[in-house]
């Protein structure tokens, strides 16, 4: 297949306005309105900081559907090999659970034991806003992975208990459910490898699922050199070639271009449709992001790694990014998530979370995701995790025909986790 593959389909292709209004009426429908103020160069979103600010002093959690305290009696950090949960007991005996992310917290503990947990500890649950921010005054120079993953483990613990005494999800406790079943891209992992070797293994993982999008690695990893050279530039067209014009395609630099390969490269991806271009430089080169976002019609998409409020707050501003994917654990939790979103959504920006870690990261998105009304057209998935038995009453948790999982409406995360095998966890000690 030539080169030009998509040059006979020039009137479906769409600059990134056009990405931004047609993706998100066909999710959210008339509910959100993109800003009209957007400047079609994209050097800035014409929203006002004042607003931002505005947005982030809302809270979030709906403490109106607890009419009494719930006091926190004890919280646990569980172990059993690599899989750590947290347990969170209120006085009057409700309990919630989180699976964390254990590819971290197997070494971050001590930063949970001994700077998040006795925080929380006496505390209303109902007050987790304040809570939370209490974490950070005494905690501040730890900002970052270190201090927010503990603190998201907490609180999606907390809101699973919180979500199970109102009798409400937990997109119920933090938003507005405005998608009942989330469609999906499959997450490909694949670098160090030849582009055939690449498209081998991709075709392979599809072919699992009936996905409608996917997204693969580029680059090297932050500014590494890409091994074997050139991969990347094979890899882009014959993805699109393999899978044809109905897949949407997404690519992953994890910051491994410089500003001038992340333009030609991301020209490249326009020549070829694709839906958006990730971390294209380093995550903390918010400059070099902007440049690269400004040259290109294809949306550029980050905050993975992203810890501050602030810089989101500046990159939504200043259209540095036109998709925003905080991490559910890396940003602190599903609460700090939602005020990104919030931001995003009054400058015409889309949300997709990225999904981090094994477990149940797949639940936790999909909860956050049910209440964006900015939500991008496609969610991260990454299989699902064969060590933890759950059972859930109010969806299959499995993948339709549409590529597409039903949330669980039940309370709290909407799971029942095997209790046999929560109890062989054992309590951790700093």
């Amino acid at each position: 297949m030539e080169r030009g593959i998509n040059r006979a389909n020039e009137t479906i292709k769409m600059n990134r306005r056009k990405f931004f209004k047609s993706a998100t009426l066909s999710l959210a429908g008339s509910s959100f309105l993109l800003n009209s103020c957007a400047s079609d160069e994209g050097s800035d979103t014409g929203i006002k900081y004042s607003k931002l600010d505005e947005i982030l002093s809302r809270p979030v959690l709906k403490t109106e559907l607890f009419s009494d305290p719930v006091i926190i009696e004890q919280i646990s950090l569980l172990r059993y090999d690599n899989s750590i949960l947290c347990k969170v007991v209120s006085h009057e005996g409700a309990e919630g659970i989180c699976v964390s992310n254990d590819l971290y917290m197997t070494s971050l503990y001590p930063i949970f034991i001994q700077r998040v947990q006795p925080f929380f500890i006496g505390k209303d649950a109902v007050k987790l806003e304040e809570i939370m921010k209490d974490v950070y005054l005494h905690n501040y120079k730890l900002q970052g992975l270190a201090l927010w993953l503990p603190l998201a483990t907490v609180e999606k613990a907390v809101l699973d208990m919180l979500g199970k005494i109102a009798g409400k999800s937990m997109g119920e406790l933090i938003g507005e459910i405005h998608h009942t079943h989330i469609p999906l891209y499959l997450a490909n992992n694949n670098r160090g490898r030849s582009a055939e070797e690449s498209i081998a293994r991709i075709q392979a993982n599809v072919s699992e699922w009936p996905f409608k999008a996917l997204k693969f690695k580029v680059a090297g990893r932050m500014h590494e050199d890409e091994h074997p050279r050139g991969r990347s530039e094979k890899l882009i067209p014959l993805v699109r070639e393999t899978f044809g014009n109905e897949m949407t395609l997404y690519t992953d630099a994890n910051g491994g271009y410089s500003v001038e390969e992340a333009i030609k490269i991301g020209k490249l991806m326009e020549e070829y449709n694709y839906g958006y271009f990730e971390e294209p430089v380093p995550f903390d080169w918010y400059e070099g992001t902007k440049q690269v976002a400004d040259a290109l019609d294809i949306p550029v998409a980050g905050g993975e790694q992203e810890p501050g409020m602030y810089n989101f707050r500046w990159m939504i501003k200043n259209n540095a990014l036109q998709i925003v994917q905080p991490d559910q654990f890396y940003f602190g939790g599903m609460i700090r998530s939602v005020k990104v979103a919030r931001m995003a959504g009054a400058a015409g920006i889309l949300c997709t979370p990225h999904m981090s870690g094994p477990g149940l990261g797949y639940l936790y998105m999909m909860h956050f995701v049910s209440v964006l009304p900015n939500a991008a057209p496609f969610h991260e998935f990454k299989g699902f995790n064969q060590r933890f038995e759950v059972e859930c009453p109010t969806s299959s948790l499995t993948i339709d025909e549409n590529g597409t999982i039903k949330v669980p409406s039940g309370p709290g995360l909407g799971v029942i986790i095997d209790p046999d095998f929560i109890n062989r966890h054992q309590i951790v000690k700093a």
